[in-house]
């Protein structure tokens, strides 16, 4: 696999527990960086899916009215 040195400045406490958490789990610095931007970049693409998924659902008019909403939401205070 290629590598590539990736610099980025980073706020002294957010590194503080980058190292202390590369400590307790006895792993480089550079693995506990390596998951962490991996974890949010499928994060990130995952929300990007299903944002597409969203608009494409409301391009073919799979919707909910929000009248229809409000009116379930009110129904939630009464009693049963």
């Amino acid at each position: 696999m290629n590598t590539r040195v990736v610099t980025a400045h980073i706020p002294s406490e957010l590194a503080e527990q980058v190292d202390q958490l590369a400590a307790r789990l006895d792993r480089p610095r550079g693995w506990i960086v390596k998951q962490a931007l991996s974890s949010w970049i499928a994060l990130e693409a995952k929300r990007h899916q299903l944002t597409l998924e969203g608009l494409a659902d409301v391009d073919a008019g799979r919707v909910v009215d929000h009248a229809a909403i409000q009116t379930w939401v009110t129904s939630l205070d009464k009693p049963v």
